[in-house]
């Protein structure tokens, strides 16, 4: 396993997202992702999957120390004791503490800041180790920065070939914040794509499997595709005996209409 590294946290570079998996599709899916060698799990309160997440952690042989896990904060549970009430019972329902938490979306009503201030005080009890954000904004960003206690460990967003992400993933280079790219493959439609597919052939790899490699390669991302059978969660994993160079990165990066030439800098390319 290969990690990103942010405020001094190693997170696993390749993480499992659950979404939308429940019950024991979803366990069993844990499960062999724990087998394979995943040791960074995504779950969410709205996903209504937290209990069979925790269940199978805890019925794996893995060590829970060894296991990178985050939930997120419902949107509409983002009020300062609707944080504090809700994440418990997410604690009850994984039946562990939490590594990292996530406002899964900034709230419509409730400032961010409101939001923060609970996730900092469940820090304090024990109950979360790490706080973060999703879908956020640099200026919502800014906000959680300014109002946390502590480093906001990353910011989930959709990433892929097909999506830039170049100012949010500029922002969290600049401030030691990891990119976390939830529908890293979007949703399947990575497949067929002509350039993934040619890159792939060069590497004896799908293109897939390019995509992801295309996502990690990348200065302070991670990235948590989601598979439900034990061929595609294995296939997703197989990502670390293969490098792109800097031509390929440079074709996958144009797939998208090219990024900020500081950007490219930025990231060594």
């Amino acid at each position: 396993m290969e990690y990103v590294t942010a405020a001094g946290v190693d997170v696993p570079v390749l993480g499992f997202g659950t979404w939308p998996m429940k019950g024991d599709t979803c366990r069993t899916a844990v499960q062999q992702a724990l087998k394979t060698g995943y040791r960074h799990i995504d779950t969410a309160q709205m996903y209504d999957n937290e209990g069979a997440v925790g269940q199978a952690i805890a019925d794996s042989e893995v060590p829970r120390d060894e296991v990178f896990l985050v939930t997120k904060v419902q949107r509409q549970n983002l009020a300062h004791d609707d944080v504090l009430r809700t994440v418990e019972e997410s604690a009850q329902r994984l039946g562990t503490d939490i590594d990292l938490l996530l406002i899964h979306a900034p709230s419509r009503s409730v400032p961010i800041e409101e939001s923060v201030s609970a996730m900092n005080e469940l820090q304090d009890q024990g109950t979360v180790e790490h706080i973060g954000v999703s879908n956020f904004s640099v200026e919502q960003m800014q906000r959680a920065m300014t109002a946390s206690e502590t480093p906001i460990l990353t910011n989930q967003v959709e990433y892929h070939p097909f999506e830039s992400q170049s100012e949010v993933l500029e922002f969290c280079i600049e401030n030691d914040i990891v990119l976390t790219a939830y529908s890293p493959l979007d949703r399947g439609r990575v497949v067929g794509n002509e350039v993934l597919e040619e890159i792939g052939e060069e590497h004896g790899k799908t293109a897939s499997q390019v995509a992801l490699r295309w996502l990690i390669q990348q200065e302070m991302v991670a990235a948590i595709p989601k598979a439900s059978s034990q061929t595609h969660i294995e296939a997703n994993f197989d990502v670390f005996d293969f490098e792109l160079d800097g031509d390929e990165m440079e074709r996958i990066f144009d797939l998208q209409g090219g990024l900020l030439s500081r950007l490219r800098s930025l990231l060594g390319l």
